[in-house]
């Protein structure tokens, strides 16, 4: 969950430390801090409660300089939000270090520390890594064997880097679990939990594997494995782009991302269809043979991804292909029994996902045909562990509300489905259907967005409410999930979703004036169902609000906002509205509810792209 930033050059790198942390600060932003190796014998830190801004006021008045130093921002998990448990942690004016992870063992270590003389600053779990370090060094160890030593001795899962006051031109950083890159750059190496912090300064990097050590120096990088033995880690080159996100004319980047959905999804299309056919080779090269012997899909993947997971679901049994979604987070404390010929689908904007990644790991000792990943990250550790991949194309994602990497899975998957029914002897004319209707998604999805000033007139009715619930059925039961989510995210609503038959079943209980119901209605074959659940509603004093389409023949009455979603004939300009295709109507009603969540946010006064306690990628179980 954290972000940690280092570097060893021939220059100063407190700029680089700053601007790294701005970059992952996505990544938590309870806390940030700085230390750099001044000169030998003297370390220099610098750290503050809550975001990069207020550390940077701190260095523009007493600025740092060194060779060597780290940076980090903190999501908390050990220990409140204090600038006692802000990172850089120090050991005796000797070592400084920073951490992403936890330590499952640090009550035994903090023990044993405390025994021997060492004592304690932070209520953090981390504090016992740079002692622990800090007794190897003083037993007589170089830095390197006292950085190996402690990673043999900690249980959990972490990446952590340290300085040593008196090598000033030196940096020691080890991984086990959480992502750690280097970077490989003219004027020395530099290192960073995201590639986006590195790109500033170079494109070309290694992925420490897990057990990894390695030695930076401003000459030279040694990286030894767990056994202590040189390895060699390749140098890759990133095809990011460096630029810094800029918001432009939005307020926030979840409402610049939002809009940028119709220009994603086209970028995730493109190069993946041809006439009316999907172009197979877009996964990779085993796809024939791993599609060809897949007979069931199982999904894993958290939170928005899981939701996305869900709408995928009905797609592959709609063309007969058994589909199971897991919660990663759980996969793998249970006993698992898959389908002879399964395909194991991960879904993660980060592809650092700690409890997809461990569900993976676990997944690939089961009987399974191979692996496949969703991902929007072409880095990241899940896209090198998975025999398949999809990369969506939906660029960088800032706000820590996932928008448009939703709807680009939601597309991976729909091409998925695709292969898989071709594969499967499956109907062909629907496969061109489909991508007929794939092809006008962008322009649906700008249909969609134009709903805006309207949506936001129907958000000032949940100004003063402090729950929600929201109503789908089949496909779009996860529809609703996602919005429910949205909405807690960023506004801080309590907001649950259900399917509308399950209204009954207890949720009717919390139904009255002050509790607004969203419905998704598209005009399927559960509409009638789905009314006969808002009359459970209306009939309990309930104010719905109901997303459908035009062919729908609902009215506006007392206590129901009617909002259509459409599609346009491709006429701005006093053209017909037409319904919505069934196939890609889950990704067009998401984006009213996204819609929906940001400008309750806005009256709700909160920080849309930092909403509390949450980050953006989470690499700690």
């Amino acid at each position: 969950m954290c972000g940690i930033v280092g570097a060893v050059a021939s220059g100063n790198i407190a700029p680089y430390l700053l601007d790294g942390l701005r970059r992952l600060e996505y990544r938590g932003y309870d806390s940030a801090g700085i230390a750099v190796v001044e000169h030998a014998g003297k370390l220099k830190r610098s750290r503050t409660v809550g975001r990069v801004d207020a550390l940077e006021d701190v260095l523009a008045s007493r600025p740092l300089r060194g060779r060597a130093g780290l940076g980090h921002t903190r999501w908390a998990t050990h220990g409140g939000v204090t600038e006692s448990n802000a990172h850089p942690h120090i050991c005796r004016d000797t070592l400084a270090l920073v951490c992403n992870g936890i330590v499952e063992n640090h009550e035994t270590l903090r023990h044993a520390q405390h025994d021997a003389g060492l004592l304690f600053t932070s209520q953090t779990d981390t504090e016992v890594v740079v002692h622990q370090v800090y007794l190897h060094v003083a037993s007589g160890l170089d830095l390197v064997d006292a950085v190996r030593r402690t990673l043999q001795e900690l249980e959990g899962s972490f990446a952590f880097g340290v300085v040593h006051a008196n090598e000033p031109g030196r940096l020691v950083v080890a991984r086990q679990g959480p992502p750690l890159l280097i970077g490989v750059g003219a004027a020395g190496f530099f290192v960073a939990s995201d590639i986006v912090a590195l790109l500033p300064v170079t494109r070309e990097y290694q992925v420490l594997e897990n057990g990894d050590v390695a030695d930076l120096r401003e000459d030279g990088c040694t990286i030894t494995n767990r056994k202590g033995e040189t390895v060699e880690r390749p140098i890759l080159h990133s095809r990011q782009s460096g630029g810094a996100a800029d918001r432009g004319e939005y307020r926030y980047f979840m409402q610049k991302e939002i809009h940028e959905q119709p220009r994603a999804v086209a970028d995730t299309l493109e190069g993946r269809i041809s006439g009316e056919r999907v172009l197979e080779e877009t996964f990779g090269p085993q796809s024939p043979r791993l599609f060809g012997q897949t007979r069931a899909v199982q999904i894993i993947a958290c939170g928005t991804s899981f939701h996305a997971g869900l709408v995928a679901k009905h797609w592959l049994e709609y063309i007969g292909i058994p589909c199971e979604v897991e919660v990663a987070s759980e996969y793998r404390y249970r006993q698992h029994a898959p389908r002879p010929g399964t395909l194991v689908v991960t879904i993660s904007q980060s592809g650092e996902t700690a409890d997809t990644l461990a569900a993976l790991e676990e997944a690939k000792r089961q009987d399974i045909v191979g692996s496949m990943v969703i991902c929007n990250v072409p880095e990241s550790s899940l896209v090198r562990e998975s025999d398949l991949t999809f990369i969506t194309h939906a660029g960088p994602e800032v706000g820590v509300a996932a928008t448009k990497t939703f709807t680009t899975a939601m597309t991976g998957l729909i091409l998925l489905a695709l292969v898989l029914s071709r594969h499967h002897g499956f109907d062909k004319g629907f496969e061109a259907h489909v991508v007929r209707q794939l092809r006008a998604l962008p322009s649906a999805l700008e249909d969609a967005l134009a709903m805006e000033a309207e949506i936001a007139e129907v958000s000032r009715w949940f100004g003063d409410k402090q729950h929600a619930l929201f109503l789908g059925r089949g496909a779009h039961y996860p529809v609703a999930l996602e919005g429910a989510l949205k909405l807690k995210e960023i506004s801080y609503v309590h907001a649950e979703a259900y399917p509308a038959g399950e209204l009954k079943h207890g949720p009717l209980a919390l139904v009255d004036e002050e509790m607004p119901v969203v419905v998704v209605a598209p005009n399927d074959q559960l509409l009638e169902k789905l009314k006969s659940n808002m009359e459970e509603v209306r009939a309990r004093g309930g104010r719905l609000y109901v997303f459908s389409d035009p062919e729908t023949d609902f009215e506006p009455q007392e206590g129901v906002e009617i909002l259509r979603v459409t599609r346009s004939d491709g006429t701005r300009d006093g053209g017909q509205s037409r319904a919505v295709d069934s196939v890609i109507a889950p990704i067009l009603y998401t984006i009213p509810l996204q819609l929906l969540a940001y400008h309750v946010a806005l009256i709700k006064g909160t920080d849309v792209d930092k909403p509390r306690n949450l980050a953006k990628s989470v690499t700690v179980e």
